[in-house]
């Protein structure tokens, strides 16, 4: 029995060394096919959750039209962090992107239109674009997730999707960087309305977060976070007026709606995200590489 417990514990060893060596496919995006995108879209290996699979190169300065944030996959390709992080990572946890650090107001996002769709600073008029006043917690997007604008919802006023991924309103303490991909669980939503498009606001919180057990629904966020979801809707509606713009809408009776109708929109979002990786639907002027 002593003989047959040290060859268990050895092969037991030898699994997970083998674990730590697995990695993504080392491939570019060109050649990284849409099967095994959809392959991941529905489980992805422990190995991805590791932030050393992926890497940043900024290019050009910040706060330049110029500056952009680049995705790397271990071998140093560019990979699309919209398209090539993973979604779902089990457990109810997904991977978040950080276009927005909180506490800053550049307005940051993914190029949506660029090839490798890097982060850049969001332009209007030829002029980078900045909030009227800081975001208090950090932003972003679910990866392999998409608004589809031909898509009505009718629980929101049939209202259209906004050509977009998913957006992420984080609450944990730490301020992030842009570029920084966090492990997150989602609390709640918002179905904001920005000139008549449905824009989700995922709310969720890193795992590594010291409150990060607490919470676990909408109401723990009322209970262990007070004020804050009036506050991500009271932002969110308010920070166009100094342009002079109209308050932004909200469906859902104006109010947060639990974890599982957040997670009801990401699974939507994330098969519409497939429909448009597989040309089910027109891509328009989006980049899918």
């Amino acid at each position: 029995m002593a003989m047959a417990a040290t060859l268990s514990s050895a092969r037991l060893t030898a699994v997970s060394a083998s674990l730590r060596r697995i990695r993504l496919p080392r491939t570019s995006p060109s050649s990284f096919s849409l099967r095994q995108r959809r392959r991941h879209l529905h489980f992805t290996s422990p190995s991805a959750l590791l932030k050393t699979d992926f890497k940043t190169e900024e290019v050009g300065q910040p706060e330049t039209l110029d500056h952009r944030v680049y995705f790397l996959d271990p071998s140093g390709k560019k990979v699309s962090p919209w398209h090539d992080v993973p979604l779902h990572l089990g457990d109810g946890v997904f991977n978040f992107i950080v276009e927005i650090p909180k506490e800053t107001s550049a307005k940051m996002e993914v190029a949506t239109d660029e090839a490798y769709t890097p982060i850049k600073q969001d332009t209007k008029k030829g002029k980078l674009r900045y909030y009227p006043y800081n975001i208090n917690w950090n932003y972003g997007l679910l990866p392999q997730t998409w608004e589809d604008p031909s898509f009505a919802h009718v629980e929101v006023e049939g209202a259209l999707g906004d050509n977009d991924p998913v957006d992420v309103v984080e609450i944990g303490d730490r301020k992030a960087k842009i570029g920084d991909i966090l492990k997150v669980k989602p609390l709640a939503t918002l179905a904001m309305i920005d000139e008549g498009e449905l824009d989700w606001k995922i709310i969720a919180i890193s795992l590594d977060d010291p409150r990060a057990s607490l919470v676990n629904d909408v109401n723990d966020v009322e209970k262990h976070f007070p004020g804050t979801l009036t506050a991500i809707r009271d932002w969110f509606r308010d920070y166009k007026i100094p342009d002079g713009k109209p308050a932004n809408q909200f469906g859902l009776g104006n109010k947060a709606a639990s974890k599982d109708y957040a997670l009801k929109v990401i699974k939507e979002t994330n098969e519409s995200w497939g429909k448009l990786m597989k040309r089910s639907v027109p891509s328009g002027e989006l980049s899918l590489a």
